[in-house]
């Protein structure tokens, strides 16, 4: 993700804003691509505390933690094949618009490029995917949580694009995933994706 300004992350005033801004930064990597072995290093060492307090997160994420130490990066690039590439349409579409409206690249995706375009955001052309991808959406959260431009990350901001881009549909994807039969490190993934949405969903409904 790239913006029309060069985006510039600050340290989080609060613990608990870092820890939110961090979890969307490692989900967004997950959906994206299979994990690189630097990536299942940094999990061999990792804490089995979940990042963000609360203990509806903990189970998911201890269950993250041990399917990301018990794969390799060969076993995590072949599930990734199976779920989400191959020939012609993948078993899992991992994009906004196809459980927004049933197609992609559909009305979804330009309301999204819209208001990303309004928070002086544009998607990054050369990762060749559209911006309603997972990843794309929890980078842009990442960034309202974490930038240092205060007019445009803050709450109200987070709250909007959650409620509007996120919450929507991510869960269903979630569903999908597992329900593939091939699915056992991104079935972690997805779980843990899943209590996250419900988490930041409840913690937005205290703020209206």
């Amino acid at each position: 993700m790239t913006a029309s300004q060069a985006l510039s992350f600050a340290t989080a005033d609060q613990a608990e804003e870092g820890a939110r801004a961090e979890l969307y930064g490692v989900l967004a990597l997950l959906w994206l691509a299979p994990p690189s072995d630097e990536l299942l290093a940094q999990f061999r060492v990792a804490v089995t505390e979940a990042p963000e307090a609360g203990a509806f997160l903990q189970g998911p994420w201890e269950a993250l933690v041990g399917a990301l130490r018990s794969t390799t990066v060969a076993q995590a690039q072949d599930e990734f094949d199976a779920l989400f590439g191959g020939v012609g349409k993948p078993d899992v579409l991992v994009y906004g618009s196809h459980y927004l409206a049933g197609f992609l690249n559909e009305k979804p995706l330009a309301l999204l490029r819209q208001d990303m375009a309004q928070l002086g955001l544009q998607g990054d052309a050369q990762s060749g995917q559209t911006e309603d991808h997972i990843a794309g959406v929890f980078e842009v959260m990442r960034y309202l949580i974490a930038g240092d431009d205060v007019a445009v990350c803050n709450l109200e901001q987070q709250r909007r694009f959650f409620r509007t881009h996120v919450q929507p549909w991510v869960e269903q994807l979630c569903n999908a995933v597992d329900a593939h039969p091939r699915a056992q490190l991104w079935r972690a993934v997805a779980d843990m994706t899943r209590a996250f949405v419900q988490v930041e969903t409840q913690g937005f409904d205290l703020v209206e």
